[in-house]
């Protein structure tokens, strides 16, 4: 079946002639106590006339389809409603006396009730009229507010995730560069086991890459990527790192940025176990805690003095991100501790698991 154009309702729509036939009704009851005729009758009448307006408003905001610069459509659907409104009372009162053999025209009762209805027609139409065409504006403007609301979403979500994919793109080089620093680190030295760190980098890199270009991945697989990180962390310095992982199993399918636990336990790597020179120990723990997600990076390492009061590329990237993806409702927070080390905290909310 043909749509009515946009922005334009159908002629007989129910918003279209509630209206109308709710004031053919009442004015129905006001004049039934004085009305010497059938009620049926009354009621019949005033609901024919209400539509026959209700019909013209419609066709006229169709038709025609150009209308001169001068006429605007509205004057012209709202003329065209009083115009046809005493010969819609006429077809009514004629189609309702067909069968006497007195016209109405000539019966004086019939006569004063033809004008009532065209003077009540004609007070109150235009009105009406004009309210469907503000109502019809309003309608109009909401819908096009909306619209641009939904645009300028749809527009804020696409730069969001632009920026979130930028960060990301910033992260990546970061980390594999310095992975790949450490194992020339080796090979430089000689060391036996660069061959068998630079596998296990291999066999990380095989794990990880497919996840660089993802922008969430859950807790379990960063968990994962961790483990397989401080494992060649571990063989490149297994006199000076140990470590520990810790995550809670029912929070293991949560949402959780890509990377994001990563940066923290590389910049434990990096910033605290690196400089040391007794190197040091990193527990990393992934709990609930009051409603949410807590998860804590602690080294013993050289602590925030020794590096650089902690704040590199990786962690100013992690913020953005953070703030990108959850407002304030993510808390990154660096604490020193004593006699030395860092413990990095991330308190997130909670979302839909993944499947």
């Amino acid at each position: 079946m043909p749509t009515a154009p946009p922005g334009q309702s159908s002629i007989f729509g129910w918003r279209r002639v509630r209206y109308p036939l709710g004031a053919a009704l009442l004015f129905g009851l006001l004049l039934l106590p004085g009305w010497k005729a059938s009620g049926a009758v009354l009621f019949g009448r005033l609901l024919f006339i209400a539509l026959v307006a209700v019909l013209v408003f419609g066709v006229f905001e169709r038709w025609p389809r150009h209308l001169p610069r001068w006429l605007a459509r509205w004057v012209l659907q709202v003329f065209s409603v009083a115009f046809v409104i005493p010969f819609a009372v006429a077809i009514a009162y004629t189609v309702t006396t067909w069968s006497d053999p007195v016209p109405f025209y000539h019966d004086k009762d019939r006569l004063i009730g033809y004008g009532t209805m065209t003077f009540l027609g004609l007070l109150i139409a235009p009105w009406m009229a004009v309210s469907a065409l503000l109502r019809q504006i309003k309608d109009e403007a909401r819908n096009q507010a909306l619209a641009f609301e939904l645009e300028r979403s749809e527009l804020e979500r696409k730069a969001l995730d632009s920026r979130l994919r930028l960060l990301q793109a910033q992260v990546e080089p970061h980390f594999l560069f310095n992975t790949l620093a450490n194992v020339r680190e080796l090979v430089d030295s000689g060391s036996a086991q660069a061959s068998t760190v630079l596998g296990s980098l291999i066999a990380y890199l095989r794990a990880a890459v497919p996840r660089l270009a993802e922008s969430a991945t859950t807790l379990g697989q960063e968990i994962e990527l961790v483990r397989a990180y401080l494992e060649v962390m571990h063989m490149r310095m297994p006199d000076r790192l140990h470590y520990s992982l810790h995550a809670d199993e029912t929070i293991l399918l949560q949402p959780f940025p890509s990377m994001a636990l990563l940066t923290l336990v590389e910049n434990a790597i990096r910033h605290g176990i690196d400089p040391s020179e007794d190197g040091g120990r990193i527990d990393v723990r992934v709990v609930e805690k009051n409603g949410g997600c807590h998860a804590e990076v602690i080294d013993t390492g050289a602590g925030l003095q020794g590096a650089s009061d902690g704040t590199g590329t990786g962690l100013a990237n992690l913020r953005e991100r953070l703030q990108l993806i959850y407002g304030n409702d993510a808390q990154l927070r660096l604490t020193p501790l004593v006699p030395h080390g860092v413990r990095a905290e991330l308190d997130f909310p909670k979302r839909k698991p993944v499947k």
